[in-house]
């Protein structure tokens, strides 16, 4: 009788816990889909490309997930505590400049030093050179941003920024990713009329923005399908968007235009994770996995990695490092005067390296 009593308590356990798995509500609701296989290119393996890195005010500069630069070589960052600060690089001191009660990411200044920012629960903002901070943006189309996250210039003056998701915050930014639903947004900001412009919806957690040196084309990062997304701004094909550069060997995060080089840095978050990729075409299986503890969950490597794409779409530079206590991971990078200013989102101080010479030609895409 015992025997038997266990084993009816065990079965209505199992019973239970198969219960929860399947049933248990979540706030997702998960689009199948097929990734292509991770590149295998050895140009992507880990290498010390990032040796001679110096980290900078890791004791009060938490979380500085994008950079700026203005006109004088000093660098502007946002902080996970709401904080906008300079760095001065001739005496590696920071200023805080004000506090956007958010979270700040992308920043991007105009022509007249008005620095622009991308506050993940605030919307677009603008903090100008008096040292004013203005809200811009909160929605667009009776729908509000989400997740407002990456924002660049144009030379015309207009702005084009980020909504990664409309359904999730900053918070649930795992949650979108897994729920692969396109409700990421590609949007432009006209400061003459204070209107906002939509230009691409459907994107897969829309991260990174960049617009191209000559102004004909802003670039968007979906992190959610390993590719960077192009939108036609000049020319025939203006108002027309494809795929720039498409499977990718991580996630893509933020974006930056380099004049000095004529590339664009892309910062992956991580590699690809393996247990993502193969749950990509099951939706009931993604809905477990949240379900299950977040330490039995899959987990992007800390590694540090990024890519310098040129103007033709293919790589030129790859920057990998695996090595134990990587500056992990790189979510901006920004080059100015042969340095490059590396963000990361998770880690605490900017980071700095000598900017590497580029490959000759491309030989991968």
């Amino acid at each position: 009788m015992r025997a038997r009593a266990v084993r009816s308590a065990i079965l209505a356990v199992l019973a239970l816990l198969v219960a929860y798995l399947s049933l248990w509500p979540v706030p997702i609701d998960p689009v199948a889909w097929r990734p292509a296989a991770a590149p295998s290119d050895p140009a992507f393996a880990p290498s010390d490309r990032l040796r001679g890195l110096v980290r900078l005010g890791e004791a009060e500069v938490h979380g500085p997930e994008a950079t700026a630069v203005d006109e004088r070589g000093r660098v502007y960052t946002g902080t996970r505590d709401g904080h906008v600060l300079r760095l001065d690089p001739a005496t590696g001191a920071f200023e805080t400049l004000a506090s956007t009660g958010g979270r700040p990411l992308g920043m991007a200044f105009d022509r007249d030093g008005g620095l622009y920012v991308c506050d993940a629960d605030k919307g677009l903002l603008l903090l100008t050179a008096r040292g004013e901070l203005r809200t811009l943006a909160t929605g667009h189309g009776g729908v509000r941003f989400g997740f407002t996250d990456d924002v660049d210039v144009g030379p015309d003056g207009t702005v084009y920024f980020s909504d990664a998701t409309s359904r999730f915050d900053i918070r649930r930014q795992r949650e979108a990713i897994l729920e692969h639903g396109g409700d990421g947004r590609l949007l432009a900001y006209h400061p003459a009329t204070g209107q906002t412009e939509l230009l691409q919806g459907g994107l897969q957690f829309a991260n990174g923005v960049a617009v191209s040196g000559d102004g004909a084309f802003v670039l968007v990062n979906e992190t959610g399908a390993y590719r960077v997304t192009r939108h036609w701004l000049a020319g025939p094909r203006k108002g027309t968007s494809d795929v720039f550069a498409d499977d990718l060997p991580g996630l893509p995060d933020n974006v930056t235009w380099s004049a000095e080089r004529k590339v664009f840095w892309v910062a992956l978050y991580s590699p690809r994770v393996p247990a993502l990729d193969a749950l990509a075409p099951y939706p009931f299986l993604r809905k477990v996995v949240l379900r299950i503890p977040r330490a039995l969950q899959p987990e992007p490597a800390p590694e540090g990695f990024a890519l310098a794409i040129g103007e033709d779409g293919r790589i030129r530079e790859v920057l990998h490092d695996a090595s134990p206590g990587a500056y992990a991971p790189v979510t901006s990078v920004r080059e100015r005067a042969g340095v490059l200013w590396l963000g990361s989102m998770e880690r605490d101080g900017l980071a700095r390296v000598p900017a590497p010479a580029l490959a000759p030609a491309p030989e991968h895409r």
